[in-house]
């Protein structure tokens, strides 16, 4: 075997048994810079026998002198600082478009991401854009099997030049039948909240990612979560009221609020009580009520509760030492 030959192998096997090992061990990513690639391209990837054919026909009293490449290190590779021109390869799959993405990243919203001019509208723009936005809600058609289930299209309730807007999910049982969002006991317990601020329901404006009720074949009770499509189709009218009511805080209650207007997949206890930007909006994600009746102890109360304190210190609100002090032990 040809002493190049023989390095270029060992090199390779040594790197192939490395990548194994770092595999084995959990890591996923290595950074790999076109220029280590450059010399394996097919046009320009040449064995050591061709490159000592090559040295042999040019500089035929010259003794073969093995190809020399410079050999990234192996180690230190488990977070690697991607640099322009690098690519990442996934060591258990193929190449991936957009390395830095994932599944729990909360980017910029996908559909619209412009920034607001958040100066509010007159009076006259704003009602005349509520009421033509309302009336396209109602005859809304692109969910069929939402519209032909639903008894009311859930719009949205409140005051419509309010600082504050809180947004959840979607209606459920009372809210179809009553046509207004968060009004059975999620409701009534999210009107305890916004009370406990200083504040009332009239004060502020609600309002759903979906304004229908996911239907339930079969079952006269209970809920589920909307689906993608569902919410893709009725995304345009949440965006549009943010856009009309332009507030100075938003509330997301619980996940599927968040991954509406985000378009990410998200876990409302790992991003809960983290302060967000909305097409430069602060956005608050906090538990949804319902969560809150089905986990009702102090300390989750508690976290609820000191979400709306910092919603309450963006708006400049005043918190008294009452405030500050429930839910503690």
């Amino acid at each position: 075997m040809e002493p190049a030959s023989h390095s270029f192998e060992e090199l390779l096997d040594f790197t192939l048994k490395r990548m194994e090992a770092m595999k084995k061990e959990g890591v996923r990513w290595v950074s790999v810079n076109p220029d280590w690639l450059s010399p394996l391209e097919p046009a320009n990837y040449h064995s050591p026998v061709q490159e000592r054919e090559k040295s042999d026909s040019t500089s035929p009293s010259a003794p073969p002198t093995p190809r020399s490449r410079e050999v990234p290190p192996l180690s230190g590779l488990q977070k690697p600082a991607l640099k322009t021109g690098e690519r990442k390869i996934d060591s258990s799959g193929p190449e991936t478009a957009n390395p830095t993405s994932s599944r729990n990243q909360l980017a910029a919203p996908k559909a619209k991401t412009k920034p607001l001019d958040l100066q509010k509208l007159s009076d006259q723009e704003l009602n005349a854009g509520m009421d033509r936005l309302r009336a396209e809600a109602l005859q809304c058609q692109k969910c069929p099997h939402l519209a032909e289930s639903r008894r009311n299209v859930v719009f949205g309730v409140g005051n419509i030049n309010a600082d504050l807007m809180f947004v959840g999910e979607a209606p459920g049982m009372d809210e179809d039948l009553q046509g207004e969002p968060f009004v059975g006991k999620a409701g009534q317990l999210l009107t305890k909240i916004i009370e406990a601020m200083g504040l009332s329901r009239e004060e502020v404006y609600i309002g759903n990612a979906l304004k229908c009720r996911p239907d339930t074949p079969g079952q006269a009770y209970g809920n589920r979560k909307p689906t993608p499509d569902e919410i893709a189709n009725c995304l345009p009218f949440i965006e549009k009221q943010v856009e009309l009511i332009r507030p100075k805080a938003l509330v997301a209650l619980g996940a599927s609020a968040v991954e509406a207007l985000y378009g990410e997949k998200v876990y409302i206890t790992r991003i809960r009580g983290q302060r967000r930007d909305y097409r430069g909006i602060p956005l608050m994600p906090t538990f949804h009520p319902s969560y809150l009746l089905r986990n009702s102890s102090h300390a989750v109360k508690r976290l609820v509760w000191e979400d709306m304190l910092e919603v309450m210190e963006i708006l400049g609100m005043p918190i008294s030492e009452k405030q500050q002090g429930y839910f503690k032990k």
